[in-house]
């Protein structure tokens, strides 16, 4: 691996993360392959049609679906890069996890690499993982450590039923390392972000931090909102840790992409509703364990993840991620208020 221009292949490229790596590396003036669920889907993939519009010889738009073996194989041709971010996200519980979660992210994942394995071109590998493949409640993350996550952690929840997406990143990034440990042509990085936010690329609603704001703005959170902690990061930061790791020759192992460990109503403090025309309907205080605990699962959330989750504070070591990948993170305030600014010119706002 070298510094110098890369043909790079990102997955899942249409989405909120992806949309994002894709735009900083052809603004860096690498060569992009990016893969869409659908082509003929415009309203889902216009802003990538705009960038290659922009970028006509440098971003070229492939089909491929993370179920199907094989393909990625057209995509992937002469690529030396691959960054893998496609697997899906629910904001509310899954009906079905299994088909929902862990098929996708897992055998979509061993897709992925069965077509790097094809592809001599291929030299490095950039996995989307997350935090939560990290640890699975925080209370589990106790005070001895100083309720600090840190890159050598692993999940160890093996129910399927208990925080599932949790349980398909990790089993997704598992079977990442175990198929680089087969081989010695290429190497595997793994990022590790905490909850996204920041403004997006695209106008789409169908995504999971929008929702989550759309939440805080339309007062859905106004009684209260629950003692919980978020390791939170700006999705642009995000996009830079994914560039920076595919083109350092020096950049390995797993990465923490977190800036700061925020409570939801922290976070909603942080939020110039004001400035931007909006009514304040953010929440008024933190709302009872108890009362949480009872109303839960009326309101998608599990009592066992309440038990397990509210009231413990929970932080992250991302040291590594500054010093390696030379990220400088932003603030929060400013993560925050960027993305109601989006929200609010792309007319995502509704009554």
């Amino acid at each position: 691996m070298s510094e110098l221009k890369i043909n790079t292949l990102v997955t899942g490229a249409a989405g909120y993360l992806a949309s994002w790596v894709v735009e900083k590396l052809l603004n860096e003036g690498h060569a992009v392959h990016a893969t869409v669920r659908d082509l003929g889907d415009r309203p889902k993939i216009q802003h990538l049609l705009d960038l290659s519009d922009r970028f006509p010889n440098n971003l070229t738009l492939f089909e491929a679906d993370l179920l199907v073996k094989g393909s990625f194989d057209r995509a992937m041709a002469g690529c030396s890069v691959v960054i893998h971010t496609a697997s899906p996200y629910f904001l509310e519980k899954p009906r079905n996890p299994e088909a929902q979660l862990i098929k996708p992210a897992l055998n979509g994942t061993l897709n992925v690499l069965a077509s790097v394995n094809k592809t001599k071109t291929v030299k490095r590998v950039v996995l989307t993982s997350s935090i939560a493949a990290l640890y699975n409640d925080a209370c589990d993350v106790g005070p001895s450590v100083n309720h600090m996550v840190q890159e050598k952690d692993i999940n160890p929840n093996k129910d399927i039923s208990h925080n599932p997406y949790a349980y398909s990143k990790t089993v997704a990034e598992q079977a990442a390392w175990e198929a680089q440990k087969k081989q010695d042509r290429w190497n595997l990085i793994t990022i590790h972000p905490g909850a996204m936010f920041g403004p997006s690329v695209s106008k789409r609603v169908d995504v999971t931090s929008v929702g989550m704001i759309l939440q805080f703005l339309n007062g859905s959170f106004r009684a209260g909102v629950p003692r919980l902690w978020l390791g939170v990061v700006d999705v642009r930061d995000v996009a830079s840790a994914h560039v920076q790791a595919a083109v350092l020759s020096a950049a390995k192992g797993r990465y923490i992409i977190v800036a700061e460990s925020l409570s939801l109503f922290e976070i909603s403090k942080l939020m110039r509703v004001g400035e931007f025309g909006i009514k304040n309907k953010l929440p008024r205080g933190e709302t009872s364990k108890a009362l949480v605990w009872l109303i839960g699962p009326f309101v998608g959330m599990q009592r066992r993840y309440v038990a397990r989750n509210v009231n413990y504070p929970v932080y992250f070591d991302n040291d590594r991620s500054k010093l390696e990948l030379g990220i400088h993170y932003r603030r929060p305030t400013e993560t925050f208020n960027d993305h109601i600014q989006q929200i609010v010119k792309d007319g995502l706002l509704r009554a």
